[in-house]
């Protein structure tokens, strides 16, 4: 079905920032609202979130597009980040099928296309087969007979991947999913305890990477400058993503590894020798003691050159060891490393304006 699937996508993508379980209205008219509401999957009116939380405090959970997050143990705070693949051939899903209407939602959706403008005649006889005109089958009347016990299930675009031509894969219209029941195999992207991992995985948020130095303001040509990351902030953080009614959920957990400093110039030299340093006792990296002044820090960098009236960008990241559990999954399932990084200025003198 040619017209249906590129309606489907165009659907699709309108509703990137469109409602939780709520209908997708193709562009043309996807700033106007059906009649007779019909009410969404899991009874809310509308909306594209539904947040929950401490009043000033954290966000704990969120409701968005199909899924419902648990942010209760991810990272927080002004500095936190999204990590990103270091893997250059995975990504999350740009785009998957979960609940999305009720019945009586669905109906209300269909009905306002059909007597618009917007379709096609030929779409309209299509939908209309497959949801209404079929007689004694069980899609019949949108399976409102069913309403307690499962859901229509369809596309949703992940966020920020609006324009990845990986979000147009999703075309399927609208079916039905029991609960219980597996969705559908010609559905690779409906969400699955994997699929969750992976969507879990993309808001996991980590925090900032700006290492503390000694000396702090400058360093000096030739002797070291220590790096290290208090390990009170680096520790293991996740995010649980659910579907609600259908007994399906994912934990993703990451956990630091290892810092990789790069010192922003080729004349300097790494402690260790590989820029990567390791964990230790929950920290990265050791504080600079008084009396250090002589000796190789754990982690850190010698620069061999002054920066004269610049400044040398030293990057800082870390990686993370990502792995999920889930629903019917046995022991620990691995994702790809994440990393998150950022860069910091780094003056460095010559070696007589030694100030430690």
């Amino acid at each position: 079905m040619p017209a249906v699937s590129r309606l489907l996508r165009t659907a699709a993508i309108a509703v990137a920032a469109g409602a939780t379980w709520l209908c997708a209205a193709p562009a043309a008219v996807a700033d106007q609202t059906p009649p007779g509401g019909g009410g969404s999957f899991g009874g809310r009116p509308g909306g594209d979130t539904s947040v929950s939380g401490d009043a000033g405090g954290p966000t704990l959970s969120a409701s968005a597009k199909g899924i419902v997050y648990d942010f209760s143990k991810n990272g927080k705070g002004s500095s936190v980040g999204p990590v990103t693949s270091s893997s250059a051939t995975w990504t999350p899903p740009a785009c998957y099928y979960a609940p999305k209407y009720t019945p009586k939602s669905l109906e209300a959706y269909m009905r306002y296309q059909w007597m618009g403008t917007s379709t096609t005649e030929e779409w309209d006889k299509k939908t209309q087969g497959l949801y209404v005109d079929k007689g004694g089958d069980s899609d019949k009347d949108f399976k409102k007979d069913k309403a307690d016990k499962g859901a229509w299930w369809g596309a949703f675009v992940s966020e920020g991947r609006e324009a990845d031509p990986a979000a147009q894969d999703c075309d399927k219209i609208p079916f039905w999913v029991d609960k219980g029941d597996p969705p559908p195999a010609d559905a690779p992207q409906a969400v699955t305890p994997e699929i969750l991992a992976q969507l879990a995985y993309s808001q996991i948020r980590v925090p900032g990477t700006k290492v503390d130095l000694k000396p702090q303001n400058k360093s000096t040509v030739n002797l070291p400058t220590w790096a290290w990351l208090e390990g009170a902030e680096f520790k293991p953080v996740s995010v649980t993503a659910s579907v609600p009614g259908f007994g399906i959920e994912a934990t993703s957990t990451a956990e630091p590894a290892a810092l990789k400093i790069e010192p922003g110039t080729p004349d300097a030299e790494l402690h260790p020798a590989s820029g990567q340093c390791p964990i230790e006792g929950g920290r990265i990296g050791v504080p600079y003691r008084k009396g250090n002044g002589g000796d190789t820090p754990p982690c850190g960098v010698t620069y061999l050159r002054a920066s004269g009236d610049d400044a040398y960008r030293l990057k800082a990241t870390v990686t993370w060891k990502i792995h999920w559990t889930g629903t019917g999954v046995e022991g620990e399932q691995r994702l790809p490393d994440g990393v998150f990084g950022s860069e910091q200025d780094v003056v460095v003198q010559e070696i007589q304006s030694i100030n430690r």
